[in-house]
């Protein structure tokens, strides 16, 4: 079993060890605080999900009350029936089945409305917390966004709104690279949910955030796949063939003069 289910222990211990990473790579830039709050959030979410897991004792105790005294009222009910099927009985005979049925389908809502109502509690819980972890997939991809290997290649003059691109290949690729172990961990994290609760609604958002994040890493992945072709062993650019070199007109932002 240890196998197959996630650690959140260890989720939050390779976070950690990654934002200390980036840290080490690229002090001070904006990804290491995204990764620090990612594992903050990794944090919560242990705790959360055990939360969740754990049975909710107050609103089971309530279901088992709302059945007792559902029982305790039917046999009241047909205590009070007398089964004589004479004139002057037989319309209170069926009076008291009728109570009799009342009491069956109202203690049985009672029931059915405490047992969903936990459901539908962690529900919430889960469906907030997933949605915090959906905003931080794209500020995490906001953060790759202008990360443009092929800019590397490319000559042209800067205009005056482009961005500022200092890294070099190996450093791009290092990044790149931390941005798609981000998004692979914030996967994991929101499937620490569908771990512990068995909901279709919060099975399905899962799975839409792991979707999301998979897409997100295979564009990460295409850059880093174009870095490994024109990288040179020492970590610079190889200069780029000339039909990459000069792209032809308005293909490019950044080959055109301001």
């Amino acid at each position: 079993m240890i196998y197959r289910q996630l650690d959140s222990d260890k989720i939050v211990t390779t976070l950690d060890a990654l934002t200390r990473r980036i840290e080490d790579r690229f002090p001070g830039r904006g990804l290491v605080a995204v990764c620090r709050e990612l594992t903050e959030i990794a944090s919560q979410a242990k705790a959360r999900s055990a939360a969740i897991a754990a049975p909710n004792v107050p609103l089971r105790i309530g279901v088992y009350a709302s059945l007792a005294i559902g029982v305790l009222l039917l046999v009241l009910v047909g205590s009070e029936i007398e089964f004589r099927t004479t004139d002057t009985t037989l319309f209170g005979v069926l009076q008291g089945i009728e109570a009799a049925i009342n009491v069956i389908v109202l203690s049985g809502a009672a029931a059915l409305f405490l047992v969903t109502l936990e459901t539908r509690l962690k529900r919430r819980l889960a469906l907030s917390d997933l949605h915090g972890l959906r905003a931080i997939v794209h500020v995490i991809d906001m953060h790759q966004l202008t990360k443009d290997p092929a800019m590397l290649f490319y000559s042209g003059n800067r205009t005056p709104s482009s961005p500022v691109r200092e890294m070099t290949p190996f450093e791009l690729m290092r990044y790149l690279d931390y941005c798609s172990e981000m998004l692979s961990l914030t996967g994991k994290v929101a499937a620490l949910y569908a771990q512990t609760l068995d909901d279709t609604v919060v099975t399905g958002t899962v799975n839409d955030i792991e979707q999301l994040t998979t897409n997100l890493a295979r564009k990460i992945w295409q850059k880093i796949m174009i870095l490994g072709a024109y990288e040179t062993p020492d970590g610079g650019a190889r200069a780029a063939a000339p039909s990459l070199a000069a792209p032809a007109s308005g293909s490019s932002d950044e080959g055109k003069a301001s």
